[in-house]
């Protein structure tokens, strides 16, 4: 066993017995800082050092923006947690064969980006002001933490022709209760968590509009979802919902087995999907609006 994960366990359960709101506090800085940062492997780095670098601002924090290509056809991609920008190297070279300029950001805490703690809001400002300057963009495609921090960027300001979900969450409450499950801390740690989440959003959201399957009929898009089977970050049950809330605006779901949760990002046949989907005519119609 991890000493350090048993330590934070308790530590965080004993202060709890006293003070579950000085617990919760403690329990929530933990959960919104990386334990550590994905260094450049060996073989992104011919591919990272030809991005044209800049840097955002972002609560106060330095962001590392990335691109490749003239401005054209713009597509987004973003990075899960304790990851970053370059683990799309793989699908970076094939994106651009296609003409399509790569936009993408080393998140708050991770990369190449100051920081130490990043939550989603940090990625819809991110986002905010990437689209401000790149977009609107031609498609999204976006892994694990990332797809609903995408989804709440395209709900807001940030407009998209199509997004790529790869291994996201149907229901945003799994972060807190794989947390807390993962480091097992007792019955009090989910709803301080959920507490003090609820407490950062901005007026008029809400913890459930965190979830990507809240009011899909606000994200009437083209959506390709990706995810494996075997998958032991984000199990692949969380598929289901998301799938069902956005399978009437002709959502498709891309199932694999034996990748996991990151060696979808680089398989290629998964990567040939990605890039047929983007290659595919947009619907000459806009997508209809499911009666409730």
């Amino acid at each position: 066993m991890d000493l350090s994960v048993a330590l934070i366990r308790t530590t965080l359960n004993a202060t709890a017995a006293l003070s579950p709101l000085l617990a919760g506090r403690a329990a929530f800085a933990v959960f919104r800082r990386p334990v550590r940062r994905s260094r450049l492997r060996p073989e992104e780095r011919e591919l990272h050092a030809a991005a044209a670098v800049e840097r955002i601002e972002v609560h106060g924090t330095a962001v590392t923006t990335y691109r490749w290509g003239d401005g054209a056809r713009p597509v987004l991609l973003l990075h899960g947690w304790r990851s970053r920008a370059s683990r799309y190297a793989a699908l970076i070279p094939r994106l651009r064969v296609l003409g399509l300029t790569v936009v993408t950001f080393d998140a708050p805490g991770h990369g190449e980006s100051a920081g130490r703690t990043v939550t989603v809001l940090d990625y819809r400002e991110a986002i905010r002001q990437l689209h401000d300057r790149h977009g609107p963009f031609e498609a999204v495609v976006a892994h694990s933490l990332a797809v609903p921090a995408a989804v709440l960027a395209l709900r807001d300001t940030a407009k998209a022709e199509r997004l790529v979900a790869i291994a996201g969450p149907g229901d945003f409450d799994l972060f807190p209760r794989a947390f807390s499950a993962g480091l097992g801390l007792g019955g009090w740690a989910v709803p301080e968590l959920r507490r003090r989440i609820t407490a950062m959003l901005p007026p008029g959201l809400e913890y459930p509009g965190l979830s990507p399957v809240h009011r899909p009929e606000e994200l009437a898009l083209p959506v390709l979802l990706v995810h494996d089977e075997d998958d032991r970050v984000i199990p692949y049950d969380q598929s289901g919902p998301l799938h069902a809330a956005y399978e009437p605006y002709g959502a498709r779901l891309l199932t694999t087995r034996g990748l996991g949760h990151n060696r979808v990002l680089t398989e290629p046949a998964v990567l040939d999907n990605v890039l047929g989907f983007l290659s595919e005519p947009l619907p000459a119609e806009p997508l209809p609006t499911p009666t409730p």
